[in-house]
């Protein structure tokens, strides 16, 4: 057992075994509306975790109580919203947390300490991230069924992935390139006399300002989940999978490979965090994003996304809507300045 891993097992061993409480645990309270909840001086901080063409409106209200929120990606549905935002959060005297969770899987830690920590491979060169899953699971009203609902399917799923490729490529994109579509997905699917119009497939080609060149692709018409990230350098390559079903009772794994020479890792190694922690959601993500609101909550610092790099992952995110749309590149200095976001990232 490594070090990293012993450290989590002792973590794990003090989050669980925490000792009896000496009160009974009360009934979460409910308002009646999201004033009531603003007004109620006992609230330490917000969890946004609505529906997406909600959460700018809701920003809004909650940042008038000066209170720390986590607010679920994406931070909006259009760069509008987004700008807006930002401009609401500039002189915040507390903290906006955005729920980019991806971060925290076990198989993206780990290449993000071999590529930035230890730097194994030298100077990145490409990235490439895939995934593919079955179709959108059922929400409310179905609102993830519509682009003016989600912001499109690259903004509310992918921008994940846009925030990964933006944090590994340590540089402004450039230049984004998409081709996609709706293939398979809701073809003939209405919800109040309403046709779904989500993609459920893309490719998306990032270059970025230092040289960096990345890709990202979709498939949202399989039967299970495999999600897979190669980074490769000027002194070799690094893979990291994940395997998931979404079978009850089925189990996920994790897989990190480093192919430089004599790194221990280059026979690919497990990776998969504790059953305890997979389980919590997005095969462990989920636990670690909220000790990190916490630990926010007390003051320590952590690497949890902000709010510029939600606007980062969701500019990436649109502009690749944008291609799919007009079948052309789409330059970023241009977009920024188009969209009014060029004060942002001087």
């Amino acid at each position: 057992m490594d070090q990293a891993e012993s450290d989590l097992r002792a973590y794990v061993s003090f989050s669980i075994d925490v000792p009896p409480m000496s009160q009974p645990m009360k009934s979460p309270r409910r308002y009646a509306d999201l004033a009531a909840v603003c007004d109620d001086k006992d609230v330490d901080a917000y969890m946004v975790c609505t529906p997406n063409f909600t959460h700018f409106e809701i920003c809004k209200r909650l940042i008038k109580t000066g209170k720390p929120i986590f607010i679920e990606k994406p931070m909006a549905t259009t760069l509008a919203d987004a700008k807006d935002t930002m401009g609401l959060i500039e002189n915040y005297g507390s903290f906006v947390q955005v729920g980019m969770q991806y971060r925290y899987k076990s198989q993206y830690r780990d290449a993000f300490h071999e590529v930035k920590a230890a730097q194994t491979l030298g100077a990145v060169k490409t990235i490439s991230i895939s995934e593919y899953r079955p179709p959108f699971l059922d929400k409310v009203e179905q609102w993830n069924k519509f682009n003016c609902n989600s912001g499109g399917t690259l903004v509310e799923k992918c921008c994940h992935y846009f925030d990964l490729l933006n944090l590994m490529a340590d540089s402004e994109p450039a230049r984004v390139f998409a081709c996609g579509g709706q293939a398979v997905n809701f073809l003939d699917f209405e919800y109040l006399g309403k046709k779904s119009d989500i993609d459920d497939h893309a490719f998306v080609i990032v270059q970025y300002e230092n040289g960096v060149r990345a890709s990202f692709t979709l498939n949202m018409f399989s039967q299970e989940l495999y999600e897979e990230l190669i980074v490769s350098g000027n002194r070799g390559r690094i893979k990291t999978t994940e395997s998931s079903s979404f079978q009850s009772g089925a189990s996920s794994t994790a897989s990190l490979m480093v192919e430089t020479k004599g790194h221990p890792a280059y026979t690919p190694r497990d990776v998969t965090y504790p059953d305890v922690i997979e389980r919590s959601g997005h095969q462990g993500a989920t636990f670690f994003e909220h000790i990190a609101f916490a630990d926010q909550l007390d003051g320590i610092p952590v690497d949890s996304a902000t709010p510029l790099q939600g606007l980062r992952a969701m500019l990436v995110a649109c502009a690749a809507q944008d291609s799919i749309c007009s079948g052309m590149p789409v330059d970023m200095a241009n977009y920024k300045r188009d969209h009014g976001l060029v004060a942002w990232f001087d």
